[in-house]
């Protein structure tokens, strides 16, 4: 699978834009602020229905405009899909397979592989117990529909029991009927949530130590543990909360405060971590993330790398350029802004096929 063709319009930076790329590595050069990443930003639009920096998608409409279109043609083993994106002003999105409109956004979900690498993502280890739980969450919804339905559906009840609990306070009366309604779905749900993130960690994690140990040469280790109450079954753990949800008037127990815990050599990547070891887990992280979509969906993920090569030295660019332009990958977009160092690896690669596209402001 790979995209041929894109075009944009009103989107972002763009007035309009046509652009054909070849299967192999695309290099999106330029200087800083000429829309680098609002191309790559794009293209990750079609496969996750959205931005991969706002949720707001109006935002992403150019000035003065009133819509933005984003199509994407596809090549899959002969076969040939366009994916469109359309968000017109005071309308619902609507994402497109080959015209044809969605009802639901969720089913297009995993029909259009992808994983993005950008700076935002040291979020990954810097941030919140949410940002980790959203990369897993992510990772896994991307092979198994199953789990993102239920995922949705413990969302929705977690926010339900939220709104109960409050309004049990206002009204100072509780309905125990009422909250075994919601209870019943966060313990249906929730139960497959937490057996999902332990698969997942179970096959993920010796993905992550091969792309970590290849990065460092094998100096360093990392490792990822799964930190939750999920060894308690969790209608336990919402009955010895119920009193502390009363007082908090929200849900406290749940896969919703599960985390994955980030070490490096045992000490946490994110109080012991330097810049660029940090930068060499999320680098790790996201090529194993790459081989697990790739592993459990049989389809190669489009890679997309935004300044990846941002404090790293020649040499390990290089090593970067070889092991993705190699047959391991599939598609790959990368942002640079120095063309002459890009040329010059290529120069030395002649075997990998690739394209140069430079973006001027």
């Amino acid at each position: 699978m790979y995209l041929a063709n894109l075009k944009l319009s009103n989107f972002k930076s763009y007035v309009e834009l046509e652009a054909d790329f070849c299967p192999n590595v695309n290099c999106v050069v330029g200087n800083n602020g000429v829309g680098k990443t609002n191309l790559l930003d794009a293209i990750y639009y079609l496969s996750f229905c959205k931005s991969c920096f706002s949720s707001v998608d109006t935002q992403h409409i150019r000035q003065g405009e009133d819509f933005f279109a984003i199509h994407g043609t596809y090549h899959f083993d002969g076969a040939e899909a366009t994916v469109s994106c359309i968000q017109k002003k005071g309308q619902p999105k609507q994402m497109r397979w080959n015209g044809k409109a969605y009802s639901s956004l969720g089913e297009h979900i995993g029909k259009v592989p992808l994983v993005m690498v950008s700076p935002y993502d040291q979020q990954i280890i810097l941030g919140g117990s949410e940002v980790r739980r959203r990369f897993v969450d992510g990772v896994v919804s991307q092979t198994d529909r199953g789990y993102l339905a239920h995922l949705l559906q413990y969302q929705r009840a977690v926010e339900q029991r939220n709104r109960l609990l409050k309004q049990f306070y206002e009204d100072r009366n509780w309905d125990e009927e009422a909250m075994a309604v919601w209870e019943d779905q966060l313990v249906h749900h929730g139960e497959v949530l937490y057996q999902g993130r332990r698969a997942f960690l179970n096959d993920f994690s010796p993905l992550f130590d091969e792309y970590f140990s290849w990065i460092t040469n094998g100096t360093e280790v990392g490792s990822l543990d799964y930190v939750s109450q999920a060894e308690v079954p969790l209608r336990q753990q919402l009955q010895e909360a119920r009193q502390n949800d009363k007082y908090a008037l929200y849900t406290t127990v749940g896969p919703h405060k599960d985390d994955i815990e980030l070490c490096i050599a045992g000490m946490a990547a994110k109080r012991f971590g330097s810049q660029g070891q940090q930068k060499t887990f999320v680098l790790a992280l996201k090529l194993a993330q790459f081989e697990y979509i790739y592993q459990h969906g049989g389809v190669k993920p489009i890679l997309l790398l935004d300044d990846v090569f941002d404090k790293l030295d020649m040499e390990r660019v290089t090593q970067l350029v070889q092991l993705v332009g190699s047959d391991r990958f599939g598609q790959v977009f990368l942002t640079d802004t120095q063309p002459g160092r890009v040329e010059q690896i290529f120069e030395a690669m002649p075997q990998v096929e690739h394209r140069i596209m430079r973006i001027e402001s």
